[in-house]
């Protein structure tokens, strides 16, 4: 497994404390906004700015090394599962997010009707519903 350092290297960007401790929050899992993220990086670091770890996440995405989602109503977030194919489901209740690995397997996984003569080679899915949690809640409040 590489480091940190290696794999920004490795992406042609220079290693700063910054890039470090926001790809190890990534690394961390899950899908999260900017916020959380830089709450986290400030137990890493004495002292980040947002604009900072904007900065940041733009290099990580733009180099391969990190993900933005962003599901419809809400805010932009981050994720550090890369490369593959895989799409997400988002609860309308609570907003949680988790992967969902393509059925096809390779890219594009879905192929539109009419193409318009692009080279695609990427399809989005977002899959909504309700999460255990909120279907618990939801059955709570009928009774």
């Amino acid at each position: 497994m590489s480091t940190g350092e290696e794999l920004l290297r490795a992406h042609g960007l220079r290693v700063t404390r910054p890039r470090l401790a926001v790809l190890d929050v990534l690394t961390g899992g899950g899908h999260l906004e900017v916020e959380e993220i830089a709450r986290q990086v400030r137990t890493r670091l004495a002292s980040v700015s947002t604009q900072a770890v904007y900065d940041v996440l733009g290099a990580l995405s733009r180099a391969g090394l990190a993900r933005r989602i962003e599901p419809a109503g809400s805010p932009a977030r981050y994720e550090a599962r890369v490369g593959d194919n895989h799409h997400h489901i988002v609860c309308r209740g609570c907003g949680v997010i988790a992967d969902v690995d393509c059925a096809v397997g390779r890219r594009p996984c879905l192929s539109p009707s009419e193409g318009h003569g692009f080279a695609l080679d990427e399809a989005e899915v977002t899959f909504w519903g309700l999460c255990p949690d909120c279907q618990s809640l939801r059955v709570a409040d009928t009774v």
